[in-house]
């Protein structure tokens, strides 16, 4: 049986480089030469998770099918690979030091010293360890920078790796940064060794150093960086900025950036084909049509708050052969201008996810618009809850509908605290998370796109439609089209007489790739190209 290689990806110079797409397109590279791959995301925070930030700290939180609430990083491999995705992918120093604290309060270390060496690298290495059954390679990236000291435990963990594995079962890749400087005319190349430089003093030498730049390498300074940093010349690799982050495996790939990883390894694989991505990236750079969608939230200052969604809203575009504008509105700013100043140009309106009461009307105004409008529109968990307010409240006349978020004594909660969630203490990990099977009903929007009446999407969420208000709200036209097998959670509404209206509980940004584009976005982008040319026909 060959034995499981590991590659270990850290970053220096700065944060915010793209170690996570670098992993990612390392993932799609050794894939498209038939190799099993998974990814994992080492985290420095002290939380256990990111579940409870708030995504102005942390962007946005990507949930596996098992229930775990994980780094944004695991949102790009997903995207890149075909590797399934657990709890199991990603790793934080809360995690680790309540997993040893509870071992030490349980007598398991039988009265040592519990130290950083050996028992928290010990059990970061288990962690690490735990991904090899199945995979040929397994890609570890080390979230932080080189240099801080939260790092610290992770990079120790991984060069002991190299002397328990072997050289040739581990490759360290060492993502960096190389800038041009104006006014000089020419590029810099001492931030790089002082990246390598900080590396060496903690015990590893990187095999492969990506260049983060704006611009090719020449061959001149990839000698001199390969010279100063103990490399070979081949294993300098520009990591050239791009226009489309779906173009960087192809820019890797250019530089030869598999072949050298695969000869460093001593594998051996069927040629590459990358016929895939070479399609995609050719099908951007063919897009001659647009269209604009509003994404009404309250996180828009913070792009990565909606990084899968705003990913699976391109992907959508990508399949109807359109770009897609998207136009970020604050929900605050709809409650003090209305909503016809921000949307009234938009050929789409989708509303996220989001938690809290801030923004709540701003949000329900924003679908208001759309319904009354006939624009497209997209809820997601949250905005399909304030689908169902607004519906209440504007057209079953149940004008103190509410969610019971808001307030528990409201006098009509049409969404409300589901009964599982009454009774729980503490905040992390206890939603509603995960994936869950849901029923559609046959000629449905839902059912239309998905062509099958039996789903799994992923949930996030404590609160829930309430069915003492199905009858009301069914008797005016809002279609319960996606139930789960019991029958007793609504997970999808939709409206008769609208071109395309649909909410849904789950967050189904989460299972959209460039190259399986998911289909409610697909079909959301279609219908708002289709409201825009009408809207220009007339």
């Amino acid at each position: 049986m060959n034995k499981t290689k590991y590659i270990f990806v850290t970053g220096g110079v700065m944060s915010s480089l793209g170690k996570g797409i670098a992993a990612a397109s390392i993932g799609t590279l050794l894939e498209c030469r038939g190799l099993t791959v998974t990814l994992q995301k080492l985290d420095p925070y002290i939380n256990i998770d990111p579940g409870t930030m708030n995504p102005f700290e942390h962007g946005e939180v990507y949930v596996t099918d098992d229930g775990a609430e994980t780094d944004l990083d695991l949102g790009h491999y997903q995207r890149f690979t075909n590797s399934l995705l657990s709890r199991k992918n990603n790793l934080t120093t809360g995690q680790v030091y309540n997993t040893v604290i509870s071992k030490e309060r349980e007598g398991e270390f039988l009265g040592k010293t519990v130290q950083v060496i050996p028992h928290i690298t010990d059990e970061i290495k288990k962690n690490i360890l735990a991904l090899e059954e199945g995979n040929d390679v397994v890609i570890v990236e080390i979230g932080g920078t080189v240099g801080d000291i939260e790092s610290l435990p992770f990079l120790e963990a991984v060069r002991q790796l190299r002397t328990d594995l072997g050289r040739e079962n581990t490759l360290f890749v060492h993502l960096t940064y190389v800038p041009y400087i104006a006014a000089a005319g020419e590029l810099k190349t001492k931030p790089t060794q002082h990246s390598v430089k900080d590396l060496l003093q903690i015990g590893i030498q990187p095999d492969i150093l990506l260049c983060r730049t704006d611009r090719f390498l020449s061959d001149e300074i990839k000698k001199k960086i390969a010279l100063f940093c103990n490399l070979r010349f081949e294993a300098v690799i520009t990591a050239k900025d791009v226009d489309n982050i779906y173009e960087i495996p192809l820019v890797l790939f250019q530089e030869k950036l598999d072949q050298i990883i695969i000869e460093s390894l001593k594998m051996w694989t069927r040629k590459p084909d990358i016929s895939n991505w070479e399609k995609v990236v050719a099908k951007i750079g063919k897009i001659d049509d647009e269209v604009t969608i509003a994404v009404v939230g309250k996180y828009v200052a913070h792009k990565d708050a909606y990084k899968s969604l705003h990913e699976a809203l391109e992907h959508g575009g990508l399949y109807n052969n359109s770009t897609v504008n998207i136009k970020y509105v604050d929900s605050e700013d709809i409650e003090e201008k209305g909503a016809r100043e921000f949307l009234s140009n938009v050929d789409g309106v989708l509303v996220p996810g989001g938690f809290g009461s801030r923004g709540f009307e701003g949000k329900i105004q924003a679908v208001e618009f759309a319904r009354v409008n006939k624009i497209p529109f997209f809820g997601i968990c949250l905005g399909m809850q304030m689908a169902v307010i607004e519906f209440s409240r504007n057209v079953c006349d149940i004008k103190s509908a509410n969610t019971s978020e808001i307030d528990n004594g409201i006098k009509d909660p049409v969404i409300h605290l589901m009964e599982s969630q009454k009774n729980v203490n503490g905040l992390g990990g206890t939603m509603r998370l995960g994936a869950y099977p849901c029923k559609l009903k046959k000629g449905s929007l839902a059912y239309k796109a998905y062509d099958m009446n039996k789903i799994s999407e992923r949930h996030r969420h404590r609160f829930e439609f309430n069915n003492d208000y199905r009858e009301k709200l069914e008797s005016k036209g809002m279609v319960l089209c996606g139930v789960s097998p019991d029958n007793h959670l609504v997970e999808i509404v939709e409206l008769k007489d609208h071109p395309w209206f649909l909410g849904c509980q789950f967050h189904p940004e989460f299972k959209s790739t460039p190259l399986k584009p998911h289909p409610l976005f697909r079909e959301f982008v279609k219908s708002s190209l289709s409201h825009k040319n009408s809207a220009s026909n007339n």
